[in-house]
């Protein structure tokens, strides 16, 4: 092996990102929402009409996933997708009545995982761990391209 299993600090990040998901799902389901969908309206309330690339890009995932996620929420009535009005082929998407209920009802117990983890950090440490993990980031990336 090349390096011991106590050494790997991606088994760390991972457990921390799989304990991340789980709570967030189990306080997102109640809504009846899956934790991409909370992402996908919590991005669009504060970005009315943004198409479906750039919201992939704010959820972190690829467009063809942020596809299959809004035309589950279209189908949900939580969000509905127009035409923009220059550029025809870009769909708009923006939440409902519905949606902006679904999301406030997931918001409220999602925000209590985000202000668990909140707690654990003074104003200090929270700013260290951000730095910290933008160079974990940054470390990834740089050894995904030497791949």
């Amino acid at each position: 092996m090349g390096m011991p299993a106590e050494e790997r600090l991606g088994l760390d990040i991972k457990r921390a990102e799989q304990a991340l998901i789980a709570a967030k799902q189990a306080a997102v389901r109640p809504a009846g929402l899956t934790v991409p969908q909370y992402a996908a309206l919590f991005a669009l309330a504060g970005s009315p009409g943004i198409s479906g690339a750039a919201l992939a890009r704010a959820c972190l995932v690829t467009p063809q996933a942020m596809t299959v996620v809004l035309k589950n929420l279209e189908e949900q009535g939580l969000v509905t997708r127009s035409p923009h009005p220059w550029h025809r082929k870009v769909l708009e998407s923006r939440l409902t009545e519905a949606g902006h209920a679904a999301l406030k009802a997931a918001d409220e117990r999602a925000v209590v995982v985000e202000r668990a983890i909140a707690a654990e950090f003074s104003t200090e440490e929270r700013e260290t761990l951000r730095h910290l993990l933008a160079r974990c980031g940054e470390a990834i990336t740089r050894a995904a391209r030497e791949l």
